[in-house]
């Protein structure tokens, strides 16, 4: 029987282990390895598969937990961008409008939440985990694939523009600082079950 406390050092050891080799990828782009880069990139989006599901499995979950989480999956994102912006510079002038329309998205709901909970969000809903997904199966596309998959990047696009509308209305109606909300949804409903409460 795994001890708690080794079963919470395990999962943060692999967030730790995703923060940590972001630079190194980087580094990676920087010195024109690509070769070795898409397979480090592959494992650090296993490592945020692994982390979610063992996470779930020993119900281990922490306020430091997932902030550390999304701050892992934001670097590993941005690593993977400045490898694609290397890479193949021309795909993002050919889709500078959708992707802009995600900056501006990401660039709000961030300032939204710094004024708000001073600290970035760490929702994790089950529609941010859908767009998690997409942006990995892309990415890894990307670069294992001798040209981009137009139709997986769309569906990236629109997965995650929903992702950070969704966050935006959440910022906007959660007063507090929470994590793993399960999404609009289920906050529309717990908050019409409360008010249908009698005082």
């Amino acid at each position: 029987m795994i001890a708690r406390s080794t079963k919470f050092y395990l999962v943060n050891g692999l967030t730790m282990y995703r923060l940590g080799a972001a630079p190194f990828l980087v580094a990676l782009v920087v010195f024109g390895q690509f070769n070795l880069f898409k397979w480090l990139l592959l494992l650090s989006f296993l490592t945020d598969a692994i982390d979610g599901y063992l996470a779930r499995k020993y119900k281990i979950t922490s306020i430091f937990g997932a902030r550390l989480d999304s701050i892992a999956d934001d670097c590993t994102i941005l690593a993977a961008i400045i490898g694609m912006v290397v890479l193949h510079g021309l795909f993002f002038l050919y889709e500078i409008i959708p992707v802009g329309i995600l900056f501006a998205f990401y660039i709000a709901e961030n300032i939204l939440a710094f004024r708000r909970y001073k600290r970035p969000t760490s929702f994790h809903t089950y529609l941010a985990k859908a767009a998690a997904v997409a942006q990995g199966i892309f990415l890894l596309a990307f670069f294992f694939l001798p040209y981009p998959v137009y139709w997986l990047f769309f569906v990236m696009v629109s997965l995650t523009a929903f992702d950070l509308l969704e966050e935006i209305i959440l910022i906007l109606m959660l007063p507090d600082y929470r994590t793993n909300v399960k999404g609009l949804y289920w906050v529309l409903r717990r908050k019409k079950k409360g008010q249908g409460q009698p005082g």
